[in-house]
């Protein structure tokens, strides 16, 4: 049998597939937290937020875990263009992610002029977020032999 230890099968291509699709999902769980609101439904609003909350968090721990310990090497195999463009979304993922509890915390708390304002901030951060991990991430499909 050889070598008994498992090859990675996750590949820097498939990471960024799976990233955007991450970013895309929660995304549309923001929009219904956000349709929530317009319909005058702030509880609704709230308990999706949270869900939202939970996604991203999740989302973000897991592809640390990923690149940090399952896999370190991983990013390694990143391209230039996949570099940059990981670079450029993580200015706008980062930002928002640090948002992400002050805006929970707020909206919780029914702190609603400091919700607000951090929602603002929070939403710019978060287009440029959806924008950069969907659109401007490339990914490539590799043949698996």
């Amino acid at each position: 049998m050889g070598n008994s230890r498992r090859e990675h099968r996750l590949t820097p291509s498939t990471a960024i597939l799976t990233l955007k699709i991450l970013v895309g999902a929660v995304t549309l769980v923001l929009a219904a937290s956000l349709v929530a609101l317009a319909l005058g439904r702030p509880r609704w609003h709230g308990r999706i937020n949270i869900v939202f909350f939970l996604l991203t968090v999740t989302t973000l721990l897991g592809f640390e875990v990923l690149i940090r310990l399952i896999n370190p090497e991983l990013t390694a195999g990143f391209s230039p263009e996949q570099h940059d463009a990981l670079s450029l979304h993580l200015k706008f993922a980062i930002p928002s992610a640090i948002l992400l509890p002050f805006m929970l915390f707020t909206g919780l708390r029914q702190f609603k002029k400091t919700h607000r304002t951090v929602a603002v901030g929070f939403l710019i951060l978060w287009v440029g977020t959806f924008v950069t991990g969907v659109f401007f991430l490339p990914h490539t499909f590799e043949q698996i032999p």
